[in-house]
């Protein structure tokens, strides 16, 4: 059985020990919800908070969230984002003590941001509207 499962895959195009073809630019092109999270974090100005799921919404796929975390994770030192701004829905810095929760509390206290001892942030003062930052024309 296994012997017929590999040669029938040997004789698949794909399978005939060749990779496929890079783009002919040569250049990688980044996932429009990746840039367009990007964007959408550093445009949060200093002083204000938004949570994974507004900017998740606000980039084009509401049930995102995880995924902003993500590009938050792996993307924030690289494209210099204000990562410290993102929080839960809940109101709260989402990072576990001991990693990175007291360094995302410092970052928000020293831009004006209210943070009590258990990581929460009054979304009613501190959360960022995006509509205000850009207004319908």
């Amino acid at each position: 059985m296994a012997r017929a499962l590999r040669s029938k895959l040997a004789s698949h195009t794909l399978w005939k020990g060749r990779r496929p073809a890079a783009p002919s630019s040569g250049t990688f092109t980044a996932d429009p919800f990746c840039a367009s999270v990007r964007q959408w974090i550093a445009a949060i100005p200093a002083g204000k908070v938004a949570t994974y799921g507004q900017i998740a919404h606000l980039a084009g796929k509401p049930w995102g969230a995880r995924q902003v975390a993500w590009i938050l994770h792996s993307q924030s030192d690289k494209y210099r984002l204000p990562w410290q701004r993102v929080i839960g829905a809940n109101g709260r810095i989402s990072l576990p003590p001991g990693k990175g929760f007291a360094e995302q509390r410092r970052l928000l206290t020293v831009e004006g941001v209210a943070v009590d001892g258990s990581g929460r942030i009054d979304l009613n003062v501190y959360r960022w509207l995006a509509e205000d930052e850009f207004p319908a024309e």
